[in-house]
């Protein structure tokens, strides 16, 4: 869909508009007076950003030429904030293939500046030594600063923001672990960087002139140990004082899995993190602000970077998380929603029963379901499965919601993905934890012929071959106590809510 927006500024094109940074850039630049382009692979996950009226959304994928092509027309500037990892042991190839599109059709579009932001390589140390993230990363950096555009590689270390995932796993192992027997990566140094200072100056690159064609290291004023910010959150955070005992044993994998125990972030996720830990990570250079001035208080120190994040949390004011991105290799297929499907099998269970409550109040007690609220049902069954769906690499129950009462097209609700949303009436989740097949769950309030409230509980399954099929059978005996209780104990908690003046969805239909 394409939107009318403003005759003033650049227009920039952003890829990763679904993501932490990408989520975020947008609204800046659109403040800056600059027109907007979104590259998504799913537009329609955008549709619900405050934003969306005011930027033009194409869908596209950056390792597809032609869609790559199409959507540089007109361009100006065009940010690179995508990457591959997660996607399969091929990540640094697609992560190459894609770069060389991205710069070759920036090329051809005429694009003028190509910004990318990437990860700080620690100094000395021999690229073949780099953890596969931080390799990849390097490598994206040199193929678009060859591509004959001029481009801005921003490198930098640990982004502290609320959401982030570096912030959430400072965050959860501070706040859960009192005593802490940690990896020796915690004596590493670290140079932080606030994601207001990341974002400041993405924007300000938009306005480089055309010899600038260069890497930058961008970070704030403080440089500390890992050990130093847990102690230091702390600290923030009101919490008592951390014992933290270091070992030299566990290795970036197990580090990894570690994180994964204790904090929302998955393995998958904190391996590249904890691996780029290895080494320290310090800025050579702050050569950024020769070409954009810092305002007053720029760059953000590290105590009030967690301040500004902690107020956020606790507001609930969070615009995006790491979990915005969706989770690579999740299914993109679209909805079966025909019980005669020719896709194959299909798998239903279907619950309806009337709820004693308006269809407002049931509606509120849908838009809350998840996260701290729980799924309704059989709490250990949800968090055995969320257990099961670690261990195997998946995401696990506990990202929680980026919002405790609002969901939007796009947010990750634990280790489901909402898919569709019609305010006061349909939330569609998609699966993503792992699966022998594709999963959704719906509900649904709504009305009767006698104008009584309605609830209707949907789960499917398209299942993978015999696999998916066995999985199925063997999941179905506990439907009845996970499904059915589950339709049962929203019915009573709509019907126990209190009315809440100026919190209704949409009429219901």
């Amino acid at each position: 869909m394409r939107y009318e927006v403003p005759d003033t500024g650049s227009t920039c094109l952003v890829t990763g508009a679904t993501g932490y940074i990408g989520g975020r850039l947008v609204p800046e630049l659109l403040d800056a007076g600059h027109k907007v382009r979104c590259l998504a692979r799913s537009p329609g996950r955008l549709r619900d950003h405050p934003w969306a009226g005011e930027v033009e959304a194409v869908g596209g994928d950056v390792t597809d030429e032609a869609s790559v092509a199409d959507a540089m027309r007109g361009v100006d500037v065009a940010y690179y904030l995508v990457h591959a990892l997660g996607t399969g042991k091929d990540f640094e190839e697609t992560d190459r293939r894609a770069a060389r599109i991205f710069g070759e059709q920036a090329r051809a579009a005429g694009v003028r500046r190509i910004v990318y932001l990437g990860g700080l390589a620690p100094a000395g140390v021999p690229e073949e030594q780099l953890s596969p993230h931080l390799r990849s990363r390097a490598e994206v950096g040199r193929i678009l600063l060859d591509s004959g555009v001029p481009t801005a590689v921003l490198r930098a270390a640990v982004v502290i923001g609320s959401g982030s995932a570096s912030f959430e796993m400072l965050r959860y192992l501070t706040e859960r672990l009192p005593v802490m027997v940690t990896p020796s990566w915690v004596h590493t140094r670290i140079q932080p960087v606030a994601v207001r200072d990341v974002l400041r100056v993405l924007v300000g690159c938009a306005s480089l002139p055309e010899e600038v064609n260069r890497a930058f290291d961008i970070g704030g004023p403080d440089i500390l140990t890992y050990r130093e910010m847990m102690v230091r959150y702390a600290t923030l955070a009101g919490l008592p004082p951390r014992l933290i005992l270091s070992v030299p044993v566990l290795t970036p994998r197990l580090s990894s899995h570690w994180v994964g125990v204790v904090t929302p972030v998955p393995a998958s996720i904190a391996r590249p993190l904890t691996e780029s830990l290895r080494h320290e990570v310090v800025c050579r250079e702050h050569d950024i602000a020769d070409h954009l001035p810092e305002p007053p208080g720029c760059p953000i120190g590290f105590d009030d970077a967690v301040r500004l994040a902690l107020e956020r949390v606790r507001e609930a004011q969070v615009a995006t998380r790491w979990s915005s991105a969706s989770v690579p290799g999740a299914p993109s297929d679209p909805l079966p929603t025909d019980p005669d499907w020719a896709g194959g099998s299909l798998y239903t269970d279907l619950r309806e029963l009337s709820v004693e409550a308006t269809p407002e109040a049931l509606w509120r007690v849908i838009e809350g379901i998840g996260g701290d609220n729980g799924w309704y049902s059989f709490p250990l069954a949800w968090a055995v499965r969320g257990w099961l769906d670690r261990l195997v690499g998946g995401v696990g129950l506990r990202r929680g919601r980026r919002d405790a009462h609002r969901l939007r097209v796009g947010d990750s609700l634990d280790f489901w993905r909402v898919e569709e949303i019609e305010p006061g009436h349909l939330l569609r989740l998609r699966a993503e934890m792992r699966l022998p097949g594709l999963g959704w769950l719906e509900m649904l309030a709504g009305t009767d012929a006698e104008g009584r409230t309605r609830y209707r509980q949907r789960a499917l399954f398209h299942p993978h071959g015999l696999l998916g099929h066995a999985y199925w059978r063997s999941v179905s005996p506990f439907h009845a106590v996970v499904f059915g209780g589950m339709a049962r104990n929203i019915a009573r908690a709509a019907a126990r809510a209190p009315a809440a003046p100026g919190r209704a969805g949409a009429p219901a239909r």
